[in-house]
């Protein structure tokens, strides 16, 4: 069974495909070539086209476009999805957090505010809020590789290309421009000075 909770004010199209148990709110439209596992649940405002989205996923007013959705993944509210992303499992992709043609492994989570585009996240990676990868200089695109338990701080600037290995961590408010070894702490920021005024 499927439950449509405001039939007048949703909109899939008839090439859609969803599985049982899927609840889905108000104000949704659902277009193209989208298939949707079952117990899912869409929440107003979620606009999804042309992706595949597995089971037990919960979206909260968001836009998902040509993307790849494993399971029991969390995404928004208000999360923007572009071309081209592939998410694994178990994953927070929280508020206001842009992804483009990324892949995503499993038990990540980008909470909010950031901006992480042509990269590869591994398994158990966090990043903090604030954080932009910069993949684009004007002239090409460059990726990211952000590889397993990575841990980086809030505010932070990845200018790609560069890697993060396995375990390592980058300090708050950070600008990346260097691989960051295995296990290993990045701090790329000036020293505080304090002056009286």
């Amino acid at each position: 069974m499927i439950t449509l909770l405001d039939r007048t004010n949703t909109y899939i199209d008839d090439t859609v495909v969803l599985g049982d148990n899927c609840v889905i709110y108000p104000n949704v439209m659902i277009k193209g070539n989208t298939s949707i596992g079952e117990n899912t649940v869409i929440y107003m405002g979620s606009y999804i086209e042309d992706s595949i989205i597995g089971k037990n996923n919960t979206i909260y007013t968001s836009y998902i476009i040509k993307s790849k959705i494993g399971e029991s993944n969390i995404i928004g509210p208000y999360a923007y999805l572009r071309e081209d992303n592939s998410l694994e499992n178990g994953n927070k992709i929280g508020s206001f957090v842009e992804l483009k043609n990324s892949t995503v492994k499993s038990n990540v989570k980008i909470p909010h505010l950031s901006y992480v585009g042509d990269a590869s996240i591994g398994d158990g990676t966090n990043i903090g809020a604030g954080v932009k990868v910069a993949n684009y200089n004007g002239k090409e695109k460059f990726h990211t590789d952000i590889q397993e338990n990575v841990f980086i701080g809030c505010n932070s600037v990845l200018v790609a290309p560069v890697t993060l290995y396995h375990g390592s961590y980058v300090a708050a408010g950070s600008v990346i421009t260097q691989d960051v070894p295995e296990k290993s702490l990045a701090i790329a920021r000036e020293r505080q000075i304090n002056k009286t005024l």
